[in-house]
């Protein structure tokens, strides 16, 4: 448990802190296999493997396919410090809200009730929920898979310039 803690923590850093768009893409993958590790953990094996497939996958791919076909720009140097210095501090102060929030709800239920399983969590049964109970699911996971890949390429195909 700790360690998809700390990879989903490790990822979400990366991805925040990095100043190149491949790294913190990276960074999303990794925190998105912590979080798949986390749901795991919470007993739901199709979620986290929806959370690999979807997310590190799909997501991913199609962000770095559109970075790696897009026109380099030219880095602007007016950056100004204090502006960032402000709203790096904002953004402490309301991650810093939300979990505090987070916490005192957690607090306040009672959370060593059992968990129901609706299955022992192997590839066969993920594959009878995908067809069976989830198939709408599935089928709009795929559209919307459809639709990115489309869309990526649309975007990089208009970003080029002919020479």
């Amino acid at each position: 448990f700790l360690l998809a803690v700390v990879t989903t923590v490790v990822g979400a850093l990366i991805a925040v802190v990095s100043a190149r768009i491949i790294r913190s893409v990276c960074g999303l993958a990794i925190c998105c296999i912590g979080l798949a590790g986390l749901y795991y953990f919470l007993h739901s094996p199709f979620l986290a493997l929806m959370e690999i497939l979807i997310y590190v996958g799909a997501v991913c791919v199609t962000i770095v396919f559109a970075v790696m076909l897009a026109e380099p720009e030219e880095p602007t140097a007016d950056k100004k410090s204090m502006a960032r210095f402000v709203w790096g501090g904002l953004a402490l102060v309301v991650c810093a809200a939300i979990f505090w929030g987070v916490w005192r709800l957690g607090g306040q239920f009672d959370w060593s009730t059992p968990v129901t399983r609706l299955g022992d969590g192997s590839i066969k049964a993920i594959g009878q929920a995908l067809l069976t109970t989830y198939s709408l699911a599935f089928e709009l996971i795929s559209l919307a898979l459809l639709v990115a890949i489309l869309g990526a390429l649309a975007i990089a195909r208009s970003g080029r310039t002919k020479v």
